[in-house]
This record gives C-alpha cells, sequence and structure tokens, in this order.
C-alpha cells in the first residue's frame, strides 16, 4: 500500500484546525472512499478531483483509493480541499514527490477543467496556519492579494493543476506581487450635515460614536431616525491594525472579496425587520455561519423599525450585547463568532406613527400602542445606552441657514475624544468607554466628582445597577468630549438625560 500525505485547515467558527488529508492506494477494483466527517460539498471533491486530473493529462489510481481527513472527529465542510486531496493522491500515487508536501498547506477548489477557484474564509485559515508554524501556502492566484495580508507566510498562487504540479517540482509558482494602491472612491460618503435640524439627536450621535455606546432613537416617521444611523459610520474613526485584521477574517469567511486589503472602515449591517435568529446571531446544519451581528463586529448593527422584528429574533441579542461575542452549539461542533457592535435601534411611537406627536391625530386603540412599544423589551432596552426622542422638524426647508455640521468636523471631536480614552484604558487593554467593565469602572478609575446624583436616583429606584454603570460610562464620554479629565456633575447630569431621552437641556439645568 501507498500513502502520502498533505495540509489543509478546518474552520470551526473562527478557530482553526490543521487537518491531515491523507491518501492510501490499496490493490483491488477502483473506488474512491473519503472519510473524517466531510460535509456534501467535500464528499463531491472526488468527483471533481478525478476530472481536474484528467484534464491535466494525470492519472486518478485506478485501484482502490482512501482518501482520510484526520482528526476525524473534527466536522470538515467547504470545496478547499480540493488542493491538498489532489496533491495526497498524486504524492501516494508516485507522480510528485512527497518531501514537497511537508510544512506546505494548501487551499483551493478544483474545476472539472483543472483551474483553481477562489476559496471562503482563507484569511481566517491561513492565520491559523501560521499559528501552526506553517511557512509556505498555496493558495488560488485570485486570492494572492487577500493571502499576502498574513505576515511571516510564503504564498504561491496557482491558476490550474499545472501550476500546482510545478509547485511540487520546486517550482516558484506566482509569488505574491504587492497589493496596488487604493485610490479615493468617487462615491459620495454619506455625510451628517445632510440630516435636517435634530441638533439634539445628532449631539446624541457624537456622544454614542465617541464611546461606542448603543443608541435607541424613537419618534414618528421622516424626522430623521435611519439619516442619523446611516451616517453614524461616517463619524467613527478607522479601525486599529488588530481590529481591521478581525473585521476582514469574518468577511473573508462569509465570502466577500479582500482585494483591495484589509478592511480599515467600520462595517456597518442593517439587516431588514425579516431577518430570522439565524441571519442575525448566526446559524447553519453543520457547521454554523456568521449572522449580522458577528458581520457588525467593531462596527454598527442597525434595526430599522425595532419593533417590527420578531421579538425571539431581538431577545437572542442579550448576550452578544454583553459578552461581545456569540456561541452557537451544535451537535458536532461550537462556533464561537467575536460580536462586538454597536447597536442602533429606530422605532415609531405606534403602528401608524402618530403616537405623542404634537398636531398629528393617532388612529391607533391605546393597547394597541402599549403591545407595539412592548415588542423591544425591557431587557433589551435597559442594554441600550442612550435613548434619544426624535421630534417633528418646525423649519423652513428651503432656509440655507438650517445646514448642520457635516461628518468631518464631528469626527475630528469624537476622534479626540477617542485618544483620550485610548490614552486612559490602554493600560486596562481596553479602547472605549462602552467596553469598561463595572468592577472596573468603580474600582480603576477615578469617581465622578459628584455621585450623590446617581446614588439618589438609585434608591428612588429609576435606574437598575447597570444602568448606573452606563451613566457613569456616557458621563466619562462627554467629559472626554469636552476635554476633562474626570466628569463632574454637569456630565452626570447630561449623561443621565442621555440615559432618560430627557432633552439636553434638561440635563444641563
Amino acid at each position: 500500500m501507498s500513502q502520502a500525505r498533505a495540509w489543509s485547515v478546518a474552520l470551526v467558527g473562527m478557530q482553526a484546525t490543521m487537518v491531515e488529508v491523507e491518501a492510501a492506494i490499496g490493490s483491488g477494483l477502483p473506488s474512491t472512499v473519503m472519510v473524517g466527517l466531510p460535509d456534501l460539498a467535500l464528499s463531491e471533491a472526488k468527483a471533481r478531483c478525478r476530472a481536474a486530473m484528467a484534464s491535466a493529462h494525470q492519472n486518478w489510481p485506478s485501484n482502490p483509493v482512501t482518501i482520510n481527513l484526520s482528526p476525524a472527529a473534527l466536522p470538515k465542510a467547504g470545496s478547499h480541499y480540493d488542493l491538498s486531496i489532489t496533491a495526497a493522491v498524486a504524492a501516494a500515487n508516485q507522480r510528485c514527490d512527497r518531501a514537497a508536501l511537508e510544512r506546505l498547506v494548501m487551499f483551493g477548489e478544483l474545476g472539472l477543467d483543472g483551474r483553481v477557484r477562489n476559496v471562503r474564509g482563507l484569511l481566517p485559515a491561513l492565520l491559523g496556519a501560521v499559528r501552526n508554524g506553517f511557512e509556505r501556502a498555496v493558495v488560488p492566484v485570485g486570492q494572492l492579494h487577500e493571502a499576502s495580508l498574513v505576515e511571516g507566510l510564503t504564498v504561491l498562487g496557482v491558476a490550474d493543476l499545472e501550476d500546482l504540479f510545478a509547485v511540487l517540482e520546486g517550482g516558484p509558482g506566482v509569488v505574491a506581487a504587492a497589493s496596488p494602491e487604493r485610490e479615493e472612491e468617487p462615491a459620495v460618503r454619506l455625510d451628517l450635515a445632510d440630516v435636517i435640524g435634530q441638533p439634539e439627536a445628532k449631539w446624541a450621535l457624537e456622544v454614542a460614536a465617541a464611546g461606542r455606546h448603543h443608541l435607541y432613537l424613537h419618534g414618528p416617521p421622516g424626522v430623521g431616525k435611519t439619516l442619523l444611523a446611516e451616517r453614524l459610520p461616517s463619524i467613527l474613526p478607522e479601525l486599529a491594525p488588530d481590529e481591521a485584521l478581525e473585521v476582514s477574517a469574518i468577511h473573508s469567511l462569509i465570502g466577500l472579496n479582500l482585494e483591495a486589503g484589509l478592511i480599515r472602515r467600520p462595517p456597518f449591517a442593517d439587516p431588514h425587520h425579516t431577518a430570522s435568529i439565524a441571519s442575525l446571531v448566526g446559524g447553519g446544519a453543520r457547521v454554523a455561519l456568521p449572522g449580522a451581528v458577528s458581520r457588525a463586529h467593531h462596527g454598527v448593527l442597525f434595526l430599522d423599525e425595532a419593533p417590527e422584528f420578531p421579538p425571539k429574533a431581538l431577545e437572542a441579542l442579550r448576550v452578544p450585547l454583553e459578552s461581545g461575542r456569540v456561541v452557537l452549539s451544535r451537535a458536532s461542533a461550537t462556533a464561537i463568532y467575536p460580536a462586538q457592535f454597536q447597536l442602533v435601534l429606530a422605532a415609531n411611537p405606534c403602528p401608524c406613527g402618530n403616537a405623542t406627536t404634537v398636531g398629528a391625530v393617532c388612529h391607533c386603540p391605546p393597547m394597541v400602542v402599549r403591545r407595539y412599544r412592548s415588542r423591544v423589551s425591557g431587557p433589551i432596552l435597559d442594554r441600550i445606552d442612550v435613548h434619544q426622542l426624535l421630534r417633528p422638524v418646525r423649519l423652513n426647508l428651503l432656509s440655507e441657514a438650517i445646514a448642520g455640521e457635516g461628518s468631518a468636523a464631528v469626527a475630528e471631536r469624537v476622534a479626540q475624544a477617542r485618544e483620550r480614552q485610548l490614552s486612559r484604558l490602554a493600560p486596562l487593554g481596553l479602547r472605549t468607554n462602552a467596553q469598561v467593565p463595572g468592577a472596573v469602572l468603580r474600582k480603576r478609575l477615578p469617581a465622578p466628582t459628584d455621585p450623590e446624583l446617581l446614588t439618589s436616583v438609585l434608591q428612588r429606584g429609576q435606574l437598575s445597577v447597570r444602568g448606573v454603570d452606563k451613566v457613569v460610562r456616557l458621563a466619562w464620554t462627554i467629559a472626554d468630549l469636552g476635554g476633562r479629565d474626570r466628569p463632574g456633575r454637569t456630565e452626570l447630569q447630561l449623561a443621565l438625560a442621555l440615559r432618560r431621552g430627557e432633552p439636553r437641556e434638561a440635563g444641563a439645568a
């Protein structure tokens, strides 16, 4: 019996495990058996690899072939194993040197004509290979730039099976070229100046952006809730290098193109209100795939018309909002995805949208209004830092005087506030005020100068303990925006007003 092995990577969530692809050729009638818990796409690799080798003028063995994917108890999914399967079979059939396959990890889907196609999840798989000591990788030529984002790895690109066999014979393959210079996007970025009026809501948006606080916008239709939420990314700073690598790895896993390099801007996910639980938090039959909360990692998750979402889907956000990750357990494996997102909810006051609006007539019965508002539960609202009521704009829309600040000016203040937070929180391993745990907030950071205000509110039952912590975090963010080293009574009053959804003047009074 002749044997050989090659290497690839299995991804369960963001956890990468090296997979040893073994091929053994025995004696007897022709057959091909694959073991090691392959999914349907991987099981079909036998037919793809056989046809691709025939197109490359390489014969598939005429004896029984057994392909083992080890560790055998780990579920394997996807078509990226095609290259490693083909290489292992060819080496077992004495078509290439077995030593060339050692410490070489391979990714790529094969077409029937021998072409090597792009695969999903290449970036996190290569990062896992580097962590396991691999220094060389073979990838599809169309993903050379994505593979070049991983440091400490020699990347060889192959366009077809002939290129693969040339690499295994000692050829250089196609070495990853430098990523092309990125040009400025011609599309106009959404600007905060497009929103007419709503100075209170814009200030709340600025505070939320500076501290990465969750935001709840509610009010009648047409007042600018969606416009404000869509412009939140325009005032957020760029991602840090490690954050950009995490976000890019998730987007690679869901199959998005990274030809232009790492994703530097915070992502923005806005699922429709008909979204299921699986599409929001992730799901799948064998190995769960990431959902909207993971696609919004280090970015913004915007749920427009929040009461229209299925209540169970909204309740599924409770744990990710607190833990910053999603744990999806299946019978065969448990997938863990990061989910440190900034949640923005937008809601009307009732189905017709006119309840509590001055000058408008609401046609909804009181019980309908109450039931509609209760669709966003108390535990979810308690996890939201900033509650902002938007009222109808009473301005002359043709007047040029109503134009507000643009995103560039606000983004500069947000960036300065983020720098103050980073200098204070970096020794604790944190970046923003919203990330500070309650224990750290109370024991490791200076207390606000006038904490009696919060004590009285807590004793009257107007805030939960979680709510008090969120008010203190907001006060720190307001102090950072104002250039102060410690929040005082004014910052606490403003933070309390944001938490309660009161006007800014009420907090400053």
